[in-house]
């Protein structure tokens, strides 16, 4: 989309209800490691939290030590709780329901659909949104939008960082945040941010249309503004370059098929 079209995009959806899901699990692969805690919230931007939903779940396998330090959540906490087929269930209507949330959205939505599978249950969100994006949009400038480095500089109080209720509640306050400056500035003002986001030739390909080798072969003339990403160990471009190469590329293309139509411009 372009920058236009997120403004709109995201304008729209501010009066929607949101569902949004934090999970805590054994490793990060989700075809073979498992959810050992899931929290649910349903809020509004006009009510706030309505309803949250947590719970523990037995993963039925060892919880590695690392995510024990990382989560504080011991195999001894999780041995006598119930299982997936137990909980998940319970789970499916309020994950279908509203535009489903996270931080990372992919992540949880990975876990969600193979534990769901496991269980004979095809799960699709009808609708979806990252906070992860949506930061990258408005907060470029941030050296990270981790959800722990965000909470740290919006002041949340939200309790234990890693666990799947306080960082559901932490995704609902930053998405809340963001929307609300959405909705209040200009578009002068949202454009400009959303201008500064850093982009990947795999995103770039996407907003042009066009292959990624294509692209890469277009960037090595055009004067974009770039920058080099040591933790993706990518080139990284800004999101108003590519906007205007694109407006340039439009307006050729309009003037080749005017040239071979023998039409006026």
């Amino acid at each position: 989309m372009s920058s236009i079209e997120l403004l709109n995009y995201y304008r729209q959806m501010s009066t929607e209800v949101f569902t949004v899901v934090d999970l805590e699990t054994t490793g990060g692969m989700g075809h073979k490691d498992r959810i050992i805690e899931i929290s649910v919230l349903k809020a509004t931007l006009k009510d706030g939290i309505q309803q949250i939903l947590t719970d523990l779940i037995n993963p039925e396998i060892a919880i590695p030590n690392q995510i024990v330090r990382f989560t504080g959540i011991s195999q001894n906490m999780v041995d006598h709780t119930s299982t997936s087929d137990r909980i998940l269930p319970n789970y499916l209507p309020m994950l279908e329901s509203g535009i489903l949330t996270a931080h990372n959205f992919s992540f949880d939505y990975s876990f969600l659909q193979a534990e769901y599978r496991r269980l004979g249950i095809t799960f699709k969100a009808q609708a979806q949104l990252c906070t992860v994006e949506l930061s990258r949009l408005l907060l470029s400038h941030l050296p990270s939008r981790s959800l722990q480095k965000l909470v740290k500089h919006y002041g949340f109080d939200v309790g234990q960082s890693h666990r799947a209720e306080s960082d559901a509640i932490a995704c609902w306050l930053l998405l809340e945040k963001l929307l609300t400056q959405i909705l209040n500035s200009s578009d002068a003002e949202i454009l400009h941010l959303f201008g500064q986001q850093w982009l990947s030739i795999k995103d770039i390909s996407v907003i042009l249309k066009l292959s990624p080798n294509r692209v890469e072969s277009l960037f090595s003339d055009a004067a974009i503004k770039s920058r080099f990403s040591r933790y993706r160990q990518i080139n990284l471009y800004q999101r108003s370059g590519v906007e205007m190469l694109a407006d340039k590329l439009k307006i050729e293309s309009r003037k080749e098929i005017a040239e071979q139509l023998a039409l006026p411009l």
